[in-house]
């Protein structure tokens, strides 16, 4: 997954933004990208999709894919062209249900689908087209939340920088699984299994551009967990833990993180919260190992589920799910303290790429 910039037939940026289409969104959304000032100005919308809550965008082959989270997940392909996006070929099952992300590795694309508690591997065609499942990777477990751990859930599978491995995020088990992707033509089998807290609910993960150390960001407790990462021998270990938001919460308003990125030149931690509405900065001055908490602004909106930044870290785009927004931020270089700077309407936003 490529998150750089790339330059349509235009000549300008793009942005893409998926929604639910079951609350009230477009589908995917194609938005221009100003490049002086990072404004968005939305130019289409694909809604052949139910549900497209996230996106991966592979710049090199040209194509957008999506997940479906539906009760019967799928997967879509997209060609991003001058007008917006085309489908390209039609959506695919991918064997579980609910899949909350996806990534590509090894040639392959991976979902990872929460209610059903598996991770799917589907095989690209040369032309970057989807096929139908290779192998369907279930797990096992629960975790003590007896609301929302009641059996595993994976929540993202994001490929490590020196692509032999997949982490696959675990928010119903409190683990992170590292995941060989297999053989062509073949599915992922665990290689490694980290535990973190239990009750935690990790969500989501981050590397740092050094490659040896991940951020990952809990949902059900607003903490961030350090963990170092060796990928000789594919192995996570966590190291520590950094409050994200107050544990009882802000005026009795529980927190609820959900997105997290790390700045391009590795000097600042972004988490997104829910609940709280909140974009939370950590500086990383005392190393990559040491994130410190520096700021809280607000999100711009409501319920931000998912974040993105420029790929030269001078802004961030909040997916603001509740109040049908996204809305972009210039980052302070000194501080890395985002300060808004305005919003474009996108009803039930819930993942924004930058292409």
């Amino acid at each position: 997954m490529d998150g750089a910039h790339s330059t349509d037939h235009g000549g300008g940026h793009r942005a893409y933004i998926g929604s639910f289409t079951s609350g009230g969104g477009r589908g995917v959304i194609t938005a221009a990208v100003d490049p002086a000032t990072g404004a968005l100005t939305p130019l289409s919308a694909e809604g052949s999709l139910p549900d497209p809550s996230y996106l991966a965008l592979d710049r090199g082959a040209g194509v957008l894919y999506a997940v479906s989270e539906a009760d019967r997940g799928a997967a879509g392909a997209f060609r991003p062209t001058a007008a917006g996006l085309a489908p390209f070929g039609a959506p695919v099952a991918v064997g579980g249900a609910g899949p909350t992300h996806l990534c590509l590795a090894g040639g392959r694309l991976l979902t990872a689908n929460y209610a059903s508690g598996s991770v799917s591997s589907l095989p690209l065609a040369a032309d970057g087209g989807v096929s139908a499942p290779a192998a369907v990777l279930a797990y096992e477990g629960s975790g003590p939340d007896a609301d929302r751990q009641t059996g595993p859930h994976p929540h993202q599978v994001l490929p490590d920088p020196s692509g032999r491995w997949v982490l696959a995020v675990d928010l119903g088990t409190d683990e992170v699984r590292v995941l060989a992707p297999g053989p062509a033509g073949g599915g992922p089998r665990v290689h490694a299994v980290a535990s973190l807290r239990a009750g935690t609910g990790p969500r989501h993960l981050a590397f740092h551009p050094s490659g040896a150390v991940v951020y990952v960001l809990h949902e059900l407790e607003p903490l961030l967990t350090v963990c170092r990462w060796n990928a000789d021998p594919g192995l996570l270990d966590p190291v520590a833990e950094v409050p994200v938001a107050p544990a009882g919460g802000l005026d009795g308003v529980r927190a609820h993180p959900s997105a997290i990125i790390v700045s391009s030149d590795g000097r600042f931690v972004w988490a997104a919260v829910r609940g709280t509405d909140t974009l939370v900065t950590f500086s990383l001055a005392g190393g990559p190992e040491e994130p410190r908490a520096t700021s809280t602004v607000g999100c711009g909106g409501r319920w931000p589920r998912d974040l993105a930044a420029d790929p030269a870290g001078r802004r961030l785009y909040a997916a603001n799910e509740r109040s049908g927004d996204v809305t972009w931020f210039d980052v302070d270089p000194r501080t890395g303290r985002p300060v808004r700077a305005g919003s474009m309407p996108a009803p039930a936003a819930s993942c924004v790429v930058l292409g």
